[in-house]
């Protein structure tokens, strides 16, 4: 019996890891959501009442996808260390029932499946990243260039405006490749440039976060079913 109670406390702790780094993960994935959503220059650039919001759609499968992990791994890390079946149980899709398994709960030999719940979960979770990461990387030309055709058409309406202003201060560009600012620096690039270069290191950053924490999922995945495992011969030796 001491080797079985052994071996859930190891689980346990192994649990603990497990959802911290999820909580890491989800919380750094939330943060390059939100801050991409939230930077100053890129409100700035797509503040205007018909501006597009194409970029934000993978801005905000990070941002959820990122909200889920900590989630998970949040109450997963508080079932873990207080061996609580409440939030356990509130998130069955990320943890064992401790006291299903103990040598000190007689009757309690029925643990329910919570590591089928938590693959699916982290399935999900690994579809949305990809999603995000796909998105960043097929829709980066279109995006870009409906944000260079929103702002030839501001442009072209008003060209001292307060939109193109933000532009060129931001990018530290002027004018449009047809209709170059005249008074502008040898060097002073068009806007059209500008916006290119801005929203490529953008959605870059969507795409590499989106795929690498897809590629994390894959070993969280194969983790929760190597414990599975551990666990059903565990329970086969009580």
């Amino acid at each position: 019996m001491g080797k079985v109670e052994g071996g859930m406390k190891c689980v346990k702790y192994l649990l603990f890891v497990f959802n911290f780094i999820f909580w890491l993960m989800g919380s750094f994935v939330l943060a390059v959501g939100l801050w991409l959503r939230f930077d100053p220059e890129t409100v700035s650039l797509l503040n205007g009442d018909k501006a597009p919001d194409t970029f934000f759609i993978g801005v905000y499968i990070l941002i959820g996808a990122g909200g889920l992990v900590m989630l998970v791994g949040f109450f997963g890390c508080c079932g873990a260390v207080r061996e609580s079946q409440c939030l356990l149980g509130s998130v069955r899709r990320h943890a064992p029932s401790f006291t299903a398994f103990s040598p000190h709960h007689e009757g309690l030999h029925s643990p329910s499946p919570f590591f089928p719940q938590f693959f699916a979960c982290l399935l999900i979770i690994f579809g949305a990243e990809v999603a995000a990461g796909v998105f960043g990387f097929l829709n980066k030309d279109k995006i870009i260039e409906d944000v260079q055709n929103f702002y030839k058409t501001t442009y072209s309406e008003n060209n001292n405006g307060t939109l193109i202003i933000s532009y060129q201060k931001t990018l530290n560009c002027c004018g449009t490749a047809a209709t170059p600012c005249p008074d502008a620096q040898p060097k002073t690039k068009d806007c059209e440039v500008g916006i290119k270069d801005f929203f490529n290191s953008k959605l870059y950053i969507i795409g590499y976060v989106g795929i690498g924490i897809a590629g994390v999922m894959i070993i969280g995945m194969i983790f929760s079913m190597v414990l599975c495992c551990a666990i059903r011969n565990s329970r086969e030796v009580i």
